[in-house]
């Protein structure tokens, strides 16, 4: 028998191969010749994320699966993956100051991103219970690395090991849930449970909890959302900004394919457990970071209540709402990346600063980024015509068709309570006697900052390509 007719194709799987064998060849150039390489070795990792983007887009649209339905090529797959990569890269574009100084040169870090990104991709095709578990431990290994990677400061050595222990938790939890559902239906693959879970039973339900715990720990979700405000200000601030945009990203993609395409059978189980954790999750976001005066942490809460609207989408358990998710994340990572920008960029002669406070002025001081961070800021609180506004628009939409009206009412309340503290930040920014001056942003900080400004404004003047993207990518999970 010839070998080569047994091997599985390996084309659908091209741009994780792409960046597995690009981080090996990174880590021997690194290994080569010492963290003197760091420059170089993130100048090649943003060019492999940027050539697996390219491979992923030049895909061809019709679904496809390889090693025995593991692994699954479709538009949906696409979408999220190109999401995933221009997060990852635009994060380590936003680390080369980080990265820059003798003491913190580690070669390690652009790599590590590298491979956390091979996990997210292989994360978002997975087909099977294993294939998901594999892309998720891949993925977050090297989260707890990079969380920590700043080993001088305590805050930062804090910080991975509260994500390291959490993080192993909920593995076990998403483990446990997966051996229940294999237990319950007799298979591990998506199309194989959604067949056997049609006769329901208590194993079932328990395992479909499990599971959801789980990966509502990667996406910092209520009542699994323990990590986020400690992990976002201890970790540095570009390793911050990678944390709140790829991972989320991937991990919300499987969380939609698990729910519409293992159990479309058992909807109202999981809609029960999805509106849970959406009003809980925008509820905490909202009330608990008005209190916050490090803009890290809030940040970390506004996170949690942008999942819970995203979540709204998937609640309605139709194409048009995983439409609304897709369109969702998409901006969220835009508004994500430029408010980074702006905060990796506050320091002074001393050092970086965190707190909301230091931004008092900066309209006096610094008119463009102030006018930019402004932006984000009625962006993410949902003001129209800006891309937060179109944002929240597409999942309240899709919740009121499915007859979701008590959760699309909550989450307009909800969006109301949280424009307090994002419009509280411009005021400080443009009402309050001026802090001594920031120091000037970096260029790629400003390309970042001005590339996501010119999308959050103007995404209402050409909204069709995004929307129309999304819509062809949830139709190939329906």
């Amino acid at each position: 028998m010839n070998n080569l007719a047994e091997l599985p194709a390996l084309y659908p799987a091209m741009p994780e191969i792409v960046l597995a064998a690009g981080a090996m060849v990174l880590i021997l150039m690194g290994a080569f010749r010492g963290n003197q390489s760091t420059g170089a070795v993130s100048g090649f990792a943003v060019m492999l994320l940027i050539a697996a983007g390219v491979v992923v887009a030049l895909m061809p649209a019709e679904t496809q699966t390889t090693f025995g339905g593991s692994f699954v090529l479709d538009p949906y797959a696409k979408f999220f993956k190109l999401l995933a990569l221009i997060g990852s890269a635009v994060a380590i574009v936003m680390s080369g100051e980080f990265l820059s100084s003798p003491d913190r040169a580690r070669f390690e870090y652009p790599v590590l991103i590298v491979l956390a990104t091979t996990g997210m991709l292989m994360l978002i095709s997975a087909g099977d219970l294993i294939a998901l578990y594999l892309g998720l431990e891949l993925m977050s290994l090297s989260l707890y690395v990079v969380a920590a990677i700043d080993r001088d400061k305590l805050k930062s050595t804090e910080a991975g090991l509260k994500y390291f222990v959490l993080g192993a938790l909920s593995s076990g939890m998403l483990l446990y849930g997966a051996s229940l559902v294999y237990g319950s239906t007799g298979s591990v693959t998506f199309a194989g449970i959604a067949q056997g879970a049609a006769a329901g039973g208590v194993g079932l339900t328990f395992g479909l909890v499990f599971l959801l715990a789980g990966l509502c720990f990667k996406i910092s979700a209520v009542p699994f959302h323990m990590w986020t405000p400690d992990v976002y200000e201890g970790a540095p601030t570009p390793i911050t900004a990678f944390f709140a945009a790829a991972p989320k990203v991937a991990a919300m993609a499987v969380f939609v394919r698990l729910a519409t395409t293992a159990f479309p059978t058992v909807v109202p189980q999981w809609q029960q457990i999805v509106v849970f954790v959406s009003i809980a999750s925008m509820a905490l976001g909202s009330f608990a970071a008005i209190g916050q005066t490090n803009i890290k942490r809030l940040m970390a809460y506004s996170s949690i209540g942008h999942m819970g609207f995203a979540l709204i989408g998937l609640a309605a358990g139709t194409a048009e709402g995983v439409q609304g998710v897709l369109i969702y994340m998409a901006i969220y990572v835009a508004m994500t990346l430029g408010t980074f920008a702006c905060i990796i960029a506050m320091k002074r002669e001393e050092g970086p600063v965190e707190n909301i406070s230091d931004l008092a002025g900066l309209a006096r001081t610094k008119p463009g980024v102030a006018f930019l961070l402004g932006m984000m800021m009625f962006s993410l609180a949902g003001v129209p015509p800006l891309a937060g506004f179109f944002a929240k628009f597409y999942v309240f939409l899709a919740a009121v068709n499915a007859g979701l009206y008590a959760l699309a009412v909550i989450g307009v309340v909800t969006s109301v309570v949280g424009a307090y503290y994002y419009l509280a930040i411009v005021k400080v920014m443009y009402f309050d006697e001026p802090a001594p001056a920031l120091s000037p942003m970096r260029g790629e900080l400003g390309v970042v900052l001005t590339v996501t400004g010119l999308f959050v404004l103007l995404f209402f003047v050409w909204p069709a390509p995004l929307v129309d993207a999304a819509s062809a990518a949830a139709k190939s999970l329906f």
